[in-house]
């Protein structure tokens, strides 16, 4: 996969997303709207560790990947 777009949700859920569209029309709607973040290049790791092969497996089998980050636990 060339390039990843990530994506966060504006609904207040905390919910991002990554996929191969640009524009996130492969994105669930009732989890958006959605604001594009940004774009990770192949061969870049993707932001908070999250495993590559994992996310470009999901947007081949669903068109994206979704994810929420953890609040470290004080």
């Amino acid at each position: 996969m060339s390039v990843i777009h990530t994506f966060a949700s504006t609904n207040g859920s905390g919910l991002h997303a990554f996929t191969d569209d640009a524009d996130g029309g492969k994105l669930p709607a009732r989890h958006g709207p959605w604001k594009h973040t940004g774009r990770v290049p192949a061969g870049r790791d993707l932001p908070y560790g999250l495993d590559r092969s994992t996310v470009e497996t999901a947007i081949a089998t669903h068109g994206f990947q979704m994810w929420r980050r953890q609040e470290p636990k004080a």
